[in-house]
């Protein structure tokens, strides 16, 4: 079983906000927050990204992939047998998290299998970004038989180290 394939138009103006952090000293206020294209830049130029899936049993799935942020999803390429891919294939909610914790990029959203227009988008992309050849699955990837994942966010968060408490921001698409 597959997420089914959505249509709808990504939201590219989230609304920022704080995060709900009680104890943590954040400044009532949106003074200060992290611009999204701040979160673009880093979701974009992050080489490993950490996605968290659900296990059938609600059991979380934590494992490093290699993607791009495209068109406001996160894409990835899994063989269809992984537990990633089936775990995706039973709850369709996951978190994706760039790899740099000192200026994090957290997004929580849903998975759906991206279409061919976006997959014919993503290889070459994809293969220029990680130097990899994907001919031998290109083939595969185009006719829907292994999947590529888009994550569409509901929610993302930025963490900046250097100034956490004044920076910390949230961010809602509708």
């Amino acid at each position: 079983m597959t997420p089914a394939k959505k249509k709808s138009k990504p939201n590219h103006s989230p609304q920022p906000s704080r995060p709900y952090a009680p104890g943590y000293g954040l400044p009532k206020g949106n003074k200060g927050l992290l611009s999204w294209s701040w979160a673009e830049r880093r979701l974009k130029k992050s080489h490993n990204y950490w996605i968290t899936t659900l296990k059938p049993d609600g059991s979380p799935h934590t494992m490093v992939v290699w993607g791009l942020w495209q068109d406001g999803r996160f894409l990835f390429s899994t063989g269809s047998k992984s537990r990633k891919a089936r775990n995706l294939g039973h709850n369709t909610n996951c978190v994706v998290c760039t790899e740099q914790a000192q200026e994090a990029v957290i997004v929580e959203g849903q998975a759906e299998i991206a279409d061919v227009p976006a997959r014919r988008k993503f290889l070459p992309a994809y293969e220029r970004k990680y130097k990899f050849d994907m001919k031998g699955m290109e083939q595969d990837i185009l006719s829907m038989k292994e999947p590529v994942f888009a994550v569409r966010p509901r929610v993302a968060f930025g963490l900046w180290e250097k100034n956490f408490v004044g920076k910390a921001t949230r961010w809602r698409f509708s």
